[in-house]
């Protein structure tokens, strides 16, 4: 890994805890805004007509999609290591978030059509559908995409350490992985293709495993052999084989031709 490949992993890299907790908890308003209006009836919260699950375009467009939309950005925060990533998770969560606020003041500008007003008739149940619905939810979901983007900004401290042991680790398994293998005869890349001079650490070891086996091997094969030329060449009882003596016998010339 290169200097600049460091430099570029401190800036990208980031602990998935850093958006963690905003993006669960956009998530869970995101999940909310989108299913209130088909559930609020039940409990008497709800715009409109009281209906539950009933389906009308204004919904869809004020409410369902941007809970999505936040719901997709949450998730992004959540599980994202790479800073660019989530930051779009929280670019998305932010722009749901201000949907949620404007989104009832631009309807009739784009012909979106229109939720209606809550069916409560008290002033407190009036501000309690709206903050519940769009304005309250909006603004918190804003607040910690802004949040969450404010800390995704700042190249931490541990950030650094993080990318510098991910470096180390990183060079030392290049090192590892890349040593030069020498063979018997001290020829570096023996047994390997034409122009390759290393093979894994795990090969290296294996081969010289083998090397030392079939070393062990002729060192007991020669001392085999020096023991079969020693009885060769001792003397022999009657009885014996006479293997020895004949051949010491035949290596000595006839007694006339000295």
């Amino acid at each position: 890994m290169s200097t600049h490949e460091l430099q570029h992993t401190r800036t990208m890299r980031i602990p998935r805890s850093r958006g963690a907790v905003s993006g669960l908890l956009i998530i869970i308003l995101g999940a909310w805004g989108a299913l209130i209006p088909f559930i609020g009836p039940w409990f008497d919260y709800s715009y409109q007509n009281g209906r539950s699950w009933d389906w009308t375009a204004a919904r869809g467009w004020l409410e369902v999609l941007p809970g999505v939309v936040a719901i997709v950005g949450g998730l992004l925060l959540l599980v994202s290591a790479n800073r660019v990533t989530a930051s779009l998770g929280g670019w998305l969560a932010a722009l749901a978030g201000a949907w949620f606020i404007i989104g009832q003041s631009l309807a009739a500008l784009f012909h979106l059509g229109s939720v209606g007003a809550p069916l409560s008739t008290h002033t407190s149940g009036i501000a309690i559908a709206q903050l519940g619905y769009f304005y309250g939810l909006g603004a918190l979901i804003l607040f910690l995409a802004a949040f969450a983007l404010g800390r995704l900004a700042v190249v931490g401290v541990r950030d650094v350490r993080a990318a510098e042991r991910r470096f180390e680790r990183k060079r030392a398994t290049d090192l590892d992985t890349d040593q030069p293998l020498s063979g018997a005869a001290g020829r570096p890349g023996q047994g390997l293709p034409p122009g390759s001079d290393t093979v894994p650490s795990g090969a290296t070891q294996r081969l010289r495993d083998d090397t030392a086996h079939r070393g062990d091997a002729g060192l007991n094969r020669d001392a085999a052999l020096d023991r079969d030329a020693a009885r060769n060449h001792g003397d022999f009882p009657d009885g014996g084989t006479g293997r020895g003596a004949t051949r010491a016998t035949g290596n000595q010339p006839p007694e006339g031709g000295r």
